[in-house]
């Protein structure tokens, strides 16, 4: 009911007591679905925040506000510098406007998915918030107002179809009164609910309330109640507030859910795979009937043959072709097979093990969907994913360099100075070679140290080709790289990034290539 017609007017009404006489100073967007206008008063600014997004359209009154330095674009610049001298609401509608002086009016018209910003002058529309909606260009602010007759005639006429003549309700006041059993009641009783239910809507409480676990804003106590308030603009910034809270967590829930749901079916085809491809080997046990076959009849395999034909006598003696390496005898044509079939037994232990193991993280997987399913806060939601869901995990930080190998030894390359640091520093030990371009800014590259092991001269000439090359002499036809056990590098306080001494060193030179 944030958007509603009683809400509306209430709200416009204080805004009236805040803004009469205000001067605009900002009006700028800087999300695609989001204006802020800044008002200059006698004491702080006073900030409104219309968030017109198609699945959610809400105001909100910030008591300060930041405008970020990129992304940010000025709007409705006809407004600034402009003086506030009203503050309408009409009458049965979600809109109301602020009117200025130079004859301006900037309409709020607060229809949901259709929600928008138009600025008027002299009953004109002159510009769009939300520039696709352009029929907005066709408002007459004057026919905006529209009337209700409430007479106890116009109720009666009307009583097969109340939810058109009370347009103004909205679906939570018809909640309400289902759930008060409105329907149920003689035309008195309903003519009786009506009528104090208008006279409450005059001065009414505000509420944020959960009604199917959705959060919603209320003029009426139903529901879960879980804050109340008397005041239009505190109770609309703390819905608000909640309102995105809850959103992002929604939106988390359900991404990790779709991530959990994707593992589960991949999981589910990997298994369905894997047990078919394991009930074909099972039933697959040729290679050892092939090698027993040829034992027993050795003296029939003759070197040379690629092919036999035996009776098989575990199939009723039926005729089996068999396949022979021409340059084995029978004997090791048969040892081949029996090598053969052991390996066969081997595929079928590993598969079943993938299959159990697979199995087994279905099932964490399942079991983690119903926990993140009965999870309502992102505190627990965001413990649960990082600490226990198998797939989601924290992100790694990043390592402060490259790695490549070469010849077994793996080289090591900062990215960038700070990196450099990073990697002399944490990354490495005293055994380990570090070389870096001469008198030159560029990466630290390091050979890691193999125990027993010498660094070769090719790889020490290979890690300087790169140091050469991720430094300023990445151009020049040769360049001096120098090279040193890490243990006599060392860094000084108050040195900039990437900065070290070098307390020994040897010169190779080298043409640069990465």
């Amino acid at each position: 009911m944030h958007n509603n017609y009683y809400f509306l007017r209430q709200l416009s009404a204080e805004l009236k007591n805040r803004l009469i006489d205000c001067v605009v100073s900002e009006c700028y967007s800087q999300h695609k679905d989001e204006l802020i206008i800044r008002f200059e008063t006698t004491q702080k600014p006073f900030f409104i925040k219309a968030r017109l997004q198609s699945d959610f359209c809400c105001l909100s009154f910030p008591s300060n506000f930041n405008r970020a330095r990129k992304n940010s674009v000025d709007l409705f610049g006809d407004l600034i510098g402009q003086r506030v001298t009203e503050v309408y609401q009409y009458n049965n509608e979600r809109c109301f406007s602020l009117h200025f002086t130079d004859d301006f009016v900037l309409l709020f018209k607060l229809h949901g998915n259709r929600a928008n910003l138009v600025l008027f002058r002299q009953n004109k529309a002159l510009a769009l918030f939300r520039n696709h909606l352009s029929a907005d260009y066709k408002i007459v602010l004057t026919e905006l107002d529209k009337e209700i007759d409430f007479s106890r005639d116009a109720f009666i006429n009307n009583q097969a179809n109340l939810k058109q003549h009370c347009f103004t309700f909205g679906k939570v006041v018809w909640k309400y009164l289902e759930q008060n059993h409105f329907d149920t009641l003689a035309l008195d009783g309903k003519w009786s609910t009506i009528q104090s239910l208008l006279q409450y809507l005059d001065q009414p409480e505000y509420y944020l309330t959960l009604i199917e676990n959705q959060l919603v804003f209320s003029l009426i106590d139903i529901g879960s109640v879980e804050k109340q308030y008397t005041n239009a603009i505190e109770a609309v910034n703390e819905f608000f507030i909640q309102y995105a809270i809850r959103s992002g967590f929604q939106q988390e829930k359900l991404q990790a859910l779709a991530k959990l749901r994707t593992q589960v079916k991949n999981t589910e085809a990997y298994l369905t795979k894997t047990t078919q491809k394991l009930r074909e080997i099972e039933t697959d046990n040729h290679y050892k009937v092939w090698a027993d076959l040829l034992m027993a009849n050795l003296h029939r395999v003759k070197t040379g043959m690629s092919t036999i034909t035996l009776p098989d006598f575990y199939n009723e003696n039926q005729p089996v072709e068999i396949k022979l390496k021409k340059e084995l005898s029978a004997q090791k044509n048969a040892e081949l097979f029996y090598n053969k079939s052991k390996n066969h037994h081997i595929e079928v232990q590993k598969l079943n093990e993938a299959i159990a193991r697979k199995k087994s993280e279905l099932t964490t997987l399942q079991q983690s969907i119903q926990h993140i399913e009965l999870v309502d806060t992102i505190k627990d939601l965001r413990k649960l994913t990082s600490d226990s869901v198998p797939g989601i995990k924290k992100k790694e930080p990043a390592l402060p360099f490259y790695e490549t190998e070469f010849k077994g030894f793996k080289i090591w390359v900062g990215k960038n100075a700070r990196h450099n640091d990073e990697l002399t520093l944490h990354h490495t030990y005293k055994e380990d070679l570090w070389l870096h371009a001469k008198d030159v800014a560029g990466s630290h590259v390091v050979i890691k140290y193999q125990s027993g092991k010498k660094f070769p001269n090719d790889v020490i000439e290979r890690a300087a080709q790169l140091a050469a090359y991720h430094s300023k002499r990445k151009t020049d036809s040769l360049c001096p790289v120098i090279f040193t056990p890490k243990k006599f590098v060392r860094k000084r306080k108050g040195d900039l990034p990437g900065v070290v001494v070098v307390d020994k060193e040897e010169v190779i030179l080298v043409e640069p290539r990465n």
